[in-house]
C-alpha cells in the first residue's frame, strides 16, 4: 500500500495519517462505461502523492471493472502512472480496439447466425457470440504485465486481486483470487472464491458478455460475464479481509416516470431487452448487496454479538462509499453513437437500438474515444464533487462515517 516505512499514509499535500481500516476498491462490470471508473480513479490518484503506490489492499472487478482491477494490480508501485495507464488506452479507445466492427466480419456473423436459427441449428458450426472480441484479447496481452501482480503482493502493496466469473456447467459465481498464500478460499451457495494465478483467460472470461462475445475455457470449464449469479459483488472484497468499500458504479439513478395507461407505446425492442437485460445484470445485485449491509450496519448498531460464537460474533460494520453517474448516460451515448463504425450502426438499427430506450445497450458498446472521453470526465468531475467523503474514506479522518450510520454514503442515493 502507499505506504512510509513507518506504516503511515501521506496525502497529496504532505500529511501524514495513520491508516486503520483495510480498504477495497470494488469496480462492478460496465462494458463500454467502465472509462466512468476511470475518471474516478483519476481523481483518486490527484488526491495521493505523486509516487504514491496503490491504497488499495484489495481489488475486486468484475467484466471491464475485473480489467480495470488487474491494469491497477499490475502496477501496484505506482497508483498515478497505473491510473495514467488506463487513461491512455481508454481515452483513446476505438470500436476494433475491442470487437471486430468492419462490414465484412458483421456481415457474416449476422448470415451465421441467421442461418443457425433457420436451418435449427449448425451443429458443431454453430455461433458462439455475435461479435468477434478477439481484438480485445490481443489488446489485453499488450497492456497488462501479468507477472507484476504477484511481486505487488509479495512486496506487500497489494493483499489480493480478485476477478469473478460465471461457471456455465456448474453455474456459479466462481471468484479466482490472487493473493498472499494465507488468503482461504470460501464456499456459499452458488457461489465460491478459488486461489489462482490472475491471467489473460479470466479477464476475457469476466467480460464475456452472454450472447455478445464468445464463452471463455479456464480450467475444465467455460465461464462468461462475472456479473452473472454475482449476486453479492461485496462478498469478495469482505471475504478477503476489507472493512471499508469504495466502489463506483456505472449506472445513473434517475428514475424513469411510469407512462400513464392510456398511452402509446410500442413494443420494446430487441435493444431495448438487451439493454435492460445489461443493466439489470450489472448493477441490480451491487445495490442489493448495498441494501443488505445497509440493514446489517443498523443491526450491528444496536445489538452486542460479543457473547456469541463464530460466525456471529466476528461480524463487524461495513463502511462504504458509491460513487455514480449523476448524468444520464443514455443521453451521453445519443450524443456519440455516429461515431460508431457504419456497419455496427447498421446492425443496431436493424435491433431498434438508434432511439432513446436503445441508447442503454449502445452505451455498453460504444467503444469509441469521444464516449469514453466524456465519462472519464464525469468520473473526475463526480468524483471532485465528493472530495471530503473521497478524503475521509482514503485517510481514516475523523468523522467519516460512510456506513457506519446504516446508509452507504453516495452521490446518488442507491
Amino acid at each position: 500500500m502507499c505506504q512510509n516505512a513507518a506504516g503511515r499514509l501521506s496525502r497529496a499535500d504532505g500529511t501524514v495519517v495513520t491508516p486503520a481500516s483495510r480498504k477495497a476498491l470494488i469496480l462492478p462490470g460496465a462494458g463500454a462505461r467502465g472509462a466512468y471508473q476511470v475518471g474516478v480513479l483519476r481523481a483518486i490518484a490527484e488526491l495521493l502523492p505523486r509516487n504514491a503506490a496503490n491504497p488499495f489492499s484489495v481489488l475486486s472487478g468484475s467484466s471491464a471493472g475485473a480489467i480495470n482491477a488487474a491494469v491497477l494490480a499490475s502496477r501496484a508501485v505506482n497508483f498515478r502512472r497505473a491510473v495514467m495507464a488506463l487513461d491512455r488506452v481508454w481515452g483513446a479507445f476505438r470500436t476494433n480496439h475491442v470487437f471486430r466492427a468492419d462490414n465484412w466480419t458483421l456481415f457474416k456473423s449476422s448470415l451465421h447466425w441467421f442461418g443457425a436459427l433457420v436451418l435449427g441449428g449448425l451443429g458443431r458450426y454453430n455461433p458462439r457470440g455475435l461479435l468477434d472480441n478477439s481484438p480485445l484479447r490481443d489488446l489485453l496481452e499488450r497492456s497488462i504485465p501479468f507477472p507484476r501482480i504477484a511481486q505487488a503482493i509479495e512486496t506487500g502493496r497489494l493483499d489480493a486481486l480478485a476477478v469473478t466469473a460465471s461457471a456455465y456447467t456448474s453455474a456459479r459465481s466462481v471468484t479466482f483470487v490472487q493473493g498472499s498464500p494465507s488468503t482461504k478460499p470460501w464456499a456459499r451457495v452458488r457461489r465460491i472464491g478459488r486461489p489462482a494465478t490472475i491471467g489473460l483467460d479470466h479477464l476475457m472470461a469476466s467480460s464475456s458478455v452472454p450472447f455478445v462475445f464468445p464463452p471463455v475455457r479456464v480450467g475444465g470449464e467455460f465461464y462468461g460475464d462475472g456479473s452473472i449469479r454475482h449476486l453479492a459483488p461485496l462478498s469478495p472484497a469482505i471475504h478477503l479481509g476489507a472493512d471499508r468499500l469504495l466502489v463506483v458504479g456505472v449506472r445513473d439513478e434517475h428514475e424513469e416516470t411510469e407512462s400513464p395507461a392510456d398511452s402509446a407505446q410500442s413494443t420494446p425492442s430487441l435493444a431495448h431487452l438487451a439493454g435492460h437485460m445489461l443493466d439489470t445484470l450489472f448493477m441490480d445485485g451491487l445495490y442489493a448487496d448495498l441494501e443488505r449491509a445497509t440493514r446489517l450496519n443498523a443491526i450491528l448498531e444496536h445489538v452486542d454479538l460479543s457473547h456469541l460464537g463464530p460466525p456471529l460474533a466476528n461480524l463487524r460494520p461495513l463502511k462504504t462509499l458509491i460513487i455514480v453517474p449523476t448524468e444520464d448516460l443514455r443521453e451521453v451515448a445519443a450524443r456519440h453513437v455516429g461515431e460508431l463504425p457504419y456497419g455496427l450502426r447498421l446492425l443496431l438499427r436493424g435491433l431498434g437500438a438508434l432511439n432513446r430506450q436503445g441508447m442503454q445497450f449502445v452505451s455498453y458498446l460504444l467503444f469509441e474515444s469521444g464516449f469514453t472521453r466524456e465519462l472519464i470526465a464525469m468520473g473526475y468531475s463526480d468524483a471532485m464533487n465528493m472530495r471530503p467523503q473521497l478524503e475521509a474514506f482514503l485517510f481514516d479522518e475523523p468523522g467519516d462515517d460512510a456506513g457506519s450510520s446504516g446508509a452507504p454514503q453516495s452521490n446518488r442515493a442507491p
